[in-house]
């Protein structure tokens, strides 16, 4: 299993809600707000993202409401992450 990425400065945890098309995704971060999120070019071509999964955002310094999405964790990392309590406000 891979290591685990781990949020760093100004980076969020978020469960994607909605895909909405054109690499744009609806997600829920754990400060309470639901952000528009387009998937980076690196990570477009090399995962799948799907409804409900776990991904580590980065919200853009100049509007909010939007971020990039840095990271998508597996279904083994996401449970790790929640038995830790790093999820709070996802649930």
């Amino acid at each position: 299993m891979k290591e685990m990425v781990m949020p760093q400065q100004g980076e969020l945890l978020g469960r994607v809600i909605k895909l909405v098309g054109g690499d744009n995704i609806i997600v829920k971060c754990t400060d309470g707000k639901v952000r528009t999120c387009r998937i980076r070019g690196k990570i477009k071509r090399r995962m799948w993202i799907r409804d409900n999964d776990l991904v580590l955002v980065a919200p853009w310094d100049f509007q909010s409401d939007r971020a990039d999405i840095i990271w998508r964790y597996i279904s083994a990392h996401a449970e790790k992450m929640k038995a830790e309590g790093h999820l709070q406000g996802l649930e």
